[in-house]
């Protein structure tokens, strides 16, 4: 089964089928990302794929393709603050919601689709699909949208903060990341709830 008919399994149920997906739950620094995507019930994109298996090239060019040729998209974000504040978790399930809302559109007849095993509160009927970036097409495009929005940002913070090398990792707990927090300290834009046991690294 391709993308594309994995998500026309659920045109009895719906007129309006969302993917939705988040970006950037595990990095050390930054905010989280979120992305929702419909398409045309006909539009079928070829090459799209789970984000994290894509070139970091290939994922520029389907940016440009998803946002042409979606019905609509919204890419949204929970703030460190946030995720500080409330948990990572309920920050990605926040930034999702907020992807969503950034739709504009009436939640009548809507299904969507939810990258992994939980879903945000929508006012819509929600399926989650655990590995949705490798099995439906709108997931997988939104999972892209977050991605390449995502990496943009932290290259962005790189500019901001150059001592980190952010552009290297985009915030992910790497060798070299730990080595440049450990060198020059936390920055206010590291999740400070992530580098409790930095001591132990």
């Amino acid at each position: 089964m391709t993308l594309f008919e994995f998500d026309r399994q659920f045109d009895s149920e719906s007129s309006v089928i969302v993917g939705i997906d988040e970006a950037g739950r595990g990095p050390l620094a930054g905010d989280v990302y979120a992305a929702a995507v419909v398409f045309d019930k006909d539009t079928v994109i070829e090459g799209i794929n789970d984000s994290k298996k894509l070139s970091a090239k290939k994922r520029d060019i389907l940016f440009d393709v998803i946002k042409d040729r979606a019905l609509k998209y919204s890419i949204a974000t929970a703030s460190v603050e946030e995720i500080e504040e409330i948990n990572i978790l309920e920050a990605a399930m926040l930034a999702m919601r907020r992807a969503y809302e950034g739709l504009g559109i009436s939640s009548d007849n809507v299904v969507a689709l939810i990258d992994g095993n939980r879903s945000p509160n929508l006012p819509c009927m929600c399926k989650t699909v655990v590995h949705g970036d490798a099995l439906s097409q709108s997931i997988a495009a939104a999972s892209i949208l977050a991605k390449v929005q995502r990496d943009r940002y932290m290259a962005e913070l790189a500019e901001k903060y150059p001592e980190y090398q952010f552009e290297k990792h985009k915030g992910y707990g790497t060798k070299l990341h730990y080595e440049m927090i450990k060198k020059y300290g936390i920055s206010p834009v590291h999740r400070k709830s992530f580098l409790k046991n930095l001591s132990e690294k």
